[in-house]
């Protein structure tokens, strides 16, 4: 892998799984957007992955929701117990309104639920750690 996304993309991506919006298939993921408004397409052959999502696609980091089924698959560490903690929250809506300023949306949302962030970032580092370490290609197209 190229490049690494930013460490909130995990909170996004445990927003995702927390609210169930990650529907799995044979080879690929739909995976809706925390607004509801979009939908996206992560799709998956062996170590290689793709995503209509804006970060995977035009960054080519793994945005959110390659994230999620990497979690979903195992390859990732999951933490349902701090998954529970960053659900339903409109990321869409928060990164808006701090232009992409996705640390200041983390600490928005964890000052606003009396969220451990120190706790919630050691948990998105473990995450980080791994997904730094795994053998995986990021695609525009599969």
């Amino acid at each position: 892998m190229k490049k690494l996304p930013p460490i909130e993309k995990i909170y996004e991506a445990w927003t995702a799984l927390a609210d169930n919006r990650v529907k799995m298939n044979d080879g690929y993921a739909d995976v809706s957007s925390s607004d509801g408004e979009k939908s996206y397409i992560v799709k998956f052959q062996g170590d290689t992955y793709s995503s209509d999502d804006n970060a995977t696609y035009w960054q080519g980091y793994p945005g959110y929701p390659v994230i999620a089924v990497l979690m979903l698959q195992g390859k990732l560490p999951y933490d349902a117990e701090e998954a529970a903690l960053w659900k339903n929250i409109n990321w869409t809506a928060l990164n808006k309104k701090y232009r992409n300023n996705y640390a200041k949306a983390v600490e928005e949302v964890g000052e606003e639920r009396g969220i451990d962030l120190t706790k919630s970032s050691e948990a998105a580092n473990r995450v980080m750690d791994t997904l730094s370490g795994l053998p995986i290609q990021i695609k525009r197209k599969i």
